[in-house]
């Protein structure tokens, strides 16, 4: 039989190893899918793991910011080591190839540039575009894995919307809400007002609250269980189009979120 050994815990079977693997990974997709932070309790009922062998691998994960314990009887959320895994299977170049795809039969329907975004730490970060093919297209120079504002952008308050609330608490309490334009949102509490309807429509705009000039609007793309894993942004200069042009073509959005949805599943 092989034994490995492992820190200071002593030497595991291999069996013992993938088991504790198992284990991991069973607690990070409890703890993915949970509206709310997760007690040990509520992981223990969840994962059917006994509470004292649940805790000391909480412990190791923690320890590895593959989870965070919020303060007092906060509970467990994912870290940002979970966050980014997460992200750099969304950057597989195979898997962006057919995002691309997605987002150029959008482009062909609605005329305007589209974007899919994800959250990168406290901001919005470019994973695909495809641009309009119109001559009035905005510039905006940002290359793909350039990051933007969350408070500002269409997607990062749809982001902000579907964060559990101790989550968006804490990231409005740490964000610089700068004003980019004199429509700027830089009060957190009329903020956290403007992003209780989104979560509600599953839609999010930006007029022209990041940049002068330029309005957006921003879906969701889920997975099966209904966690948002990135956004699906179409933007355009106000000169061609105005934020109740973009909004009408939702619908083809929503559609090509449902597209985008399966492909990142099938990842």
């Amino acid at each position: 039989m092989v034994s490995v050994a492992i820190g200071s815990s002593g030497p595991f079977t291999m069996n013992e190893l993938v088991d504790r693997s198992l284990r991991v990974l069973r607690i990070l997709e409890k703890l993915s899918v949970a509206s709310h932070p997760q007690t040990l309790t509520q992981l223990a009922q969840r994962t059917g793991l006994p509470k004292s062998s649940l805790l000391r691998t909480l412990n190791d994960m923690e320890r590895a910011s593959y989870v965070t314990r919020l303060p007092g009887r906060g509970g467990y959320v994912t870290g940002s080591r979970t966050h980014e895994l997460g992200l750099s299977i969304l950057r597989a170049p195979q898997l962006l190839r057919a995002c691309r795809a997605a987002l150029s039969r959008l482009v062909e329907i609605t005329g305007e540039t589209c974007n899919m975004n994800t959250l990168s730490g406290d901001t919005v970060q470019y994973l695909a575009r495809v641009e309009s093919p119109g001559h009035l297209r905005l510039q905006l120079h940002m290359d793909i894995g350039s990051h933007v504002p969350l408070h500002c952008t269409a997607s990062g308050k749809l982001f902000l919307a579907f964060m559990r609330p101790a989550e968006q608490r804490a990231l409005l309490g740490r964000l610089d809400l700068a004003r980019m334009t004199p429509k700027t949102i830089t009060q957190p509490e009329t903020l956290v007002s403007a992003l209780r309807p989104i979560r509600d429509q599953e839609l999010s705009i930006d007029d022209e609250e990041f940049i002068v000039g330029m309005v957006a609007v921003a879906v969701p793309i889920k997975d099966r269980n209904g966690k948002v894993l990135a956004a699906l942004a179409c933007h355009a200069p106000t000169a061609q189009a105005s934020l109740r042009d973009l909004m009408e073509k939702a619908r083809f959005m929503r559609r090509t979120a449902d597209e985008l949805s399966l492909i990142l599943a099938s990842d």
